[in-house]
């Protein structure tokens, strides 16, 4: 196989997989490393893919921090499918913690609880949403306010955390990774959330397709530390499995 043949045929498994990986090109090629590596970096400086780790992506891997009024627009119809879907993992009388992010609001708009409900959650637009529902009780994190998430991090919202125990954690992200892991555009925000798994019995990661193959900023843990992820169904084969590889149950709306 020429060069032409190896890029296009390079170019043809990106766009059917959104991720590639150097091992398996060098494998499927007939290869070496060092070959594969230089027809990345050439491809990328064609605009053709992103060279990450080990590979390459079809998407340009580095979320930007926008502000959630903006956010909130996008795929809207995805989230609120997902945020349906999350609704359905609560169950009688409750306890669970609410992380930022617009998903995890269009969470929020979903819940319906036929019981008591207790949500700590460290959005103010989620504590707004449900603060209207006389059958859910919130507490609200304090601390240092984000403008652009309308949300708080800090040592006071973390401090406080060692108080409580709940039985899930919905999380919103900016970013998931396959060799990376779970990513924010704020690294204080991403050491919130961490502290936030820690007194959680279950980890939920409500984020639609556009996130994988993306990374912002601050890394939250890496792809093993979740429980859970619901998803929308424009989400890869190859990503799918490759998160069930690493343990995670993969839900798709």
């Amino acid at each position: 196989m020429n060069t032409v043949d190896r890029h296009r045929a390079i170019i043809e498994k990106i766009n059917k997989n959104e991720q590639i990986k150097v091992q398996t090109l060098c494998q499927e090629l007939d290869v070496s490393s060092v070959t594969i590596r230089k027809d990345l970096r050439l491809l990328e400086d064609k605009g053709f893919l992103y060279r990450i780790h080990g590979g390459a992506t079809l998407n340009n891997p580095y979320a930007i921090d926008k502000y959630v009024s903006e956010k909130e627009k996008i795929h809207f119809a995805e989230k609120m499918k997902i945020g349906k879907e999350a609704a359905q993992r609560i169950t009688t009388n409750d306890s669970i913690l609410i992380a930022s992010g617009t998903t995890v609001l269009a969470f929020a708009k979903c819940i319906t609880p036929k019981e008591n409900l207790t949500v700590i959650t460290s959005a103010l637009n989620v504590s707004l949403e449900l603060n209207t529902n006389l059958a859910i009780d919130v507490i609200q994190l304090a601390g240092n306010l984000r403008k652009r998430s309308s949300s708080v991090t800090g040592m006071y919202a973390e401090k406080i955390l060692s108080d409580f125990s709940c039985t899930k954690l919905f999380l919103g992200v900016d970013g998931i990774d396959l060799d990376f892991g779970f990513t924010t555009t704020n690294m204080m925000e991403a050491k919130l959330n961490r502290e936030m798994m820690k007194i959680c019995q279950k980890t939920i990661v409500l984020a639609d397709a556009s996130k994988f193959g993306k990374r912002g900023f601050g890394k939250i843990c890496n792809i093993d530390y979740i429980d859970e992820i619901i998803t929308d169904d424009r989400i890869s084969d190859f990503t799918k499995n490759a998160l069930e590889d690493f343990g995670v149950s993969v839900t798709i709306v």
